[in-house]
Formats: C-alpha cells, structure tokens, sequence
C-alpha cells in the first residue's frame, strides 16, 4: 500500500519556476525536483482546492505552468471538520489573518488522513516550534496529525 502525501502551494510553485541563482532556493528546487521524479510514484499524492486557487494567482504564464503539475492529483474535499480545525490551529498558532490558508493546509491533510504534508513554508507550516502545538490541536479533536516535512527530508524515506 502506497503511503500518502499532501502537496502544499510552495512544492508546487517550486517545480514549475525557473532555476534560481540563490543558492538555498536552488538547493530547494533540486530537492524538490529529486522527489517529484524519483519518489512521487511511491506516494499517492493530494492537494486541495486551496492549492489550486492559489496556484492560478499571479503572471498568468506562471500559473499555467503550475497548472501542468497539478493535473490528475486527486483535490480533498472541504468539510466542515477542516474548517474547525484550521481555526482551532490559527488560534494556536497566532496565525495572522492573511496567512490563515496555511491553517487549512495543515486541517485539510489531517482530516483527511494524510500521511504526510510536504511544504517549503517554514513560518507557518513546518516550523518545528509549531509542530507541538500543531498535533496538540489535531490530536485534541481525537484526528492524527500528518507528517509535516520538506521534499529534502523525504529523499531518504
């Protein structure tokens, strides 16, 4: 059985830019572009309609191209479990208002049952001092937190 992998906005933005000239950025693109060939075919693999609404915005030649990695990933449905939660998250971790989508990555893939979430955002979503209060959240609404982790730490899964 396949395990199961929530795609966040940033790895898809990742895979569809240009090769950047930062060195970090360029490490990252690299670890994501390893996973997405590589790795991807062991995972089933998911976003959400937050994913995808957030994926068409900007240059629209951009959004085309972001458009191509999402084609044929199965979209989670919202649910009103997801919504409870992701405000019960935003209330734990402060989460500013206009950052509050990342709430809903994390509730999305939790609801669902997803095994592991793979994100480049380290403010909101894979900050290791959120982790705690993250699965406190989830695991006090009796659902198992997903996995949170960087296309980097899944290279050697």
């Amino acid at each position: 059985m396949k395990r199961s992998a929530y795609l966040e906005t940033t790895i898809i933005g990742y895979l569809a830019m240009r090769n950047s000239r930062d060195v970090r950025v360029a490490a990252n693109q690299l670890s994501t572009r390893e996973w997405w060939d590589d790795h991807r075919p062991d995972f089933d693999i998911f976003v959400s309609q937050f994913v995808l609404d957030e994926c068409d915005q900007g240059d629209p030649t951009a959004a085309d191209e972001r458009r191509i990695y999402l084609k044929n990933i199965p979209v989670l449905d919202m649910n009103q479990a997801v919504e409870q939660l992701a405000d019960a998250i935003s209330m734990e971790l402060q989460i500013p208002p206009k950052a509050r989508i990342d709430a809903f990555h994390i509730s999305m893939a939790a609801v669902h049952g997803v095994q592991f979430l793979l994100t480049w955002n380290c403010k909101h979503i894979a900050n290791p001092e959120h982790r705690p209060r993250i699965e406190r959240a989830c695991r006090d609404r009796g659902i198992e937190p997903p996995l949170i982790c960087t296309p980097f730490d899944m290279l050697e899964i």
